[in-house]
């Protein structure tokens, strides 16, 4: 017991900040975690590999850079084993955009041993297991009851598809606004699976005060999945890294059972919604495209006009001072 607590008291020594709350004891699981500095990554990790335009450094797990059209992923190939557990990730998305990048990056807990290549935030669309999706642009034509960054959870059982175009909101068991991208800082998740309640925390202002994202309760994910991290950029892009990931295992809870066996052949499921149809959104007067050339337009037009009244006041003073040289 003595030697338990002296390790978690290490751990939270070497960790600015540790998953909450920790009610019951967690150990934590180095086979599925990701911590600096990543050298060992390019030396071909027998516990992860990545694809795409995933760039491994000492200091982070760069998804995309900042370019269009990129798309980037990185999975662990040892799988989870527990039903009970707690990760601790720490991200950054910034660009050189101001007001307009995009897409996101998803955090995966999945059945398949590969992430593959998809549609889905750089991962494959209709996966079996569990999406976190931290979504940086509305692809939605129409009103969402939400803005941008968005943290949604969705849960599929290898049937079901992800409309990306409506940003999963036919699909998504809960979800909320965070502005954890652009920031200075680096952003904090706390994401737990204990008792098959999903429960995710979320620091985004760099203050070591966790808020409550949501909690999902009756969600069932089997044991034997293997968690991920992909990103994809398009016309917009961004830098999506991941700085750190900590998995931990948590001990059972009181009344829960376990049966190994059993686990393993669950269906993901969860309690909520079902997938609602997907109903096209009503067609915009003008199209993004059509406001953009208007703009650029009316810019043009704007300098036009100021730098000819810039230029017709000019050879008024030029005509006036050459004027006044022959008297």
């Amino acid at each position: 017991m003595t030697v338990t607590l002296l390790l978690l008291c290490i751990l939270g020594a070497v960790s600015s900040k540790n998953p909450l709350p920790m009610e019951k004891k967690v150990y934590i699981r180095r086979e599925h975690s990701l911590i600096r500095p990543f050298s060992s990554l390019n030396m071909d990790s027998p516990m992860w590999d990545y694809s795409g335009s995933t760039i491994v450094s000492n200091n982070e797990v760069r998804l995309t850079p900042d370019h269009q059209s990129k798309q980037g992923r990185i999975w662990n190939t040892v799988p989870i084993m527990t039903p009970n557990w707690e990760l601790l990730i720490q991200f950054k998305v910034h660009g050189s955009g101001k007001t307009l990048y995009g897409d996101g990056f998803a955090l995966w807990y999945t059945k398949e041993a590969v992430l593959k290549e998809g549609p889905v935030f750089g991962g494959k669309n209709y996966f079996n297991g569990l999406g976190i999706f931290f979504d940086t642009y509305s692809n939605h034509n129409g009103e969402h009851s939400h803005g941008h960054p968005y943290v949604s959870a969705v849960v599929h059982n290898g049937t079901q598809h992800y409309d990306h175009d409506s940003d999963g909101t036919h699909n998504e068991l809960a979800g909320c606004q965070s502005s954890f991208r652009g920031q200075r800082h680096e952003t904090f998740a706390s994401v737990k699976y204990i008792n098959s309640v999903l429960t995710v925390h979320l620091d985004a202002r760099g203050k070591n005060k966790w808020t409550k994202c949501f909690e999902v309760k009756n969600v069932i994910l089997p044991t034997g999945y293997h968690l991920g991290f992909s990103a994809a950029t398009g016309q917009l892009a961004d830098n999506h890294d991941i700085v750190m990931l900590k998995t931990y295992e948590v001990d059972l809870v009181e009344g829960q059972k376990f049966n190994p066996e059993e686990a393993l052949k669950l269906v993901p499921s969860a309690d909520g919604e079902p997938d609602r149809p997907r109903t096209e959104d009503s067609k915009p007067l003008f199209s993004r495209r059509i406001y953009t050339l208007f703009y650029v337009c009316f810019g043009l037009v704007f300098v036009l006009i100021v730098g000819g009244i810039g230029l017709s006041y000019y050879k008024k003073y030029t005509a006036k001072r050459d004027k006044k040289r022959f008297y």
